[in-house]
């Protein structure tokens, strides 16, 4: 008589042909594993965040949604479900779904205030609902965290604007020509904020400008 499989076996042998079937490319194939490990463990972490990554990939925004807001009601860390809470923000921001997102992002700081990249998108939330003021002060976290990070800049720098205080703008502008040359220039360009040769606030000119520099977008 053979000896009986462990009861995590099945398990893990899915789990295995998911990543194979995702090193190959075969996102399909991967998804329907995730399921059949769903299956198995219906609040499993690991098979949810997969199926959801995978179903984003696929342009399945619906379903990536649903599966990530069965993740938010997985007990975990603090950071798991802030995690959790951010990834679905994301995906929500990407399918129009902007108040929702905003929720999403506002869940996840609740358990990691430190979360840099959920106060960029809170921001993005509330920039796209005209809250300017309000995402002046998500932004000012974001940068807090993240002050070597371009994007944060380049938005707090375009929120200014659009409250028409340009010297604010062309402040930060003059922060990022220290670090992140080509996206000041592409601020100052963008809003005609140059400064005219010979100023104070005229950019030096530049030899070289690393390769692993990126204007945010």
């Amino acid at each position: 008589m053979k000896p009986a499989l462990p009861l995590d076996f099945h398990y893990y042998a899915l789990k295995a042909q998911a990543v194979l079937l995702l090193a190959l490319g075969r996102r399909h194939g991967a998804l329907r594993r995730f399921g059949l490990m769903l299956g198995r463990r219906p609040g499993d972490r690991y098979a949810l965040a997969s199926q959801a990554h995978v179903q984003v990939q696929l342009h399945c925004l619906d379903a990536a949604i649903a599966s990530l807001r069965q993740l938010t009601r997985v007990k975990g860390s603090a950071q798991q479900e802030a995690a959790a809470w951010f990834n679905l923000g994301y995906v929500l921001q990407q399918a129009g779904r902007h108040d929702e997102a905003g929720l999403a992002f506002r869940s996840a700081l609740a358990l990691e205030p430190a979360l840099d990249r959920a106060w960029y998108g809170l921001a993005l939330v509330l920039i796209h609902q005209r809250q300017f003021l309000e995402s002046v002060q998500a932004l000012k976290r974001n940068t807090a965290l993240q002050p070597m990070s371009p994007y944060g800049w380049y938005r707090l720098a375009q929120v200014w604007l659009a409250l028409g205080q340009p010297e604010k703008a062309r402040t930060i502008i003059a922060h990022l020509r220290r670090f992140e040359p080509r996206v000041a220039a592409q601020l100052e360009r963008e809003n005609g904020l140059e400064s005219p040769p010979g100023s104070p606030g005229s950019p030096v000119p530049l030899v070289a400008v690393s390769a692993g520099h990126h204007a945010a977008h």
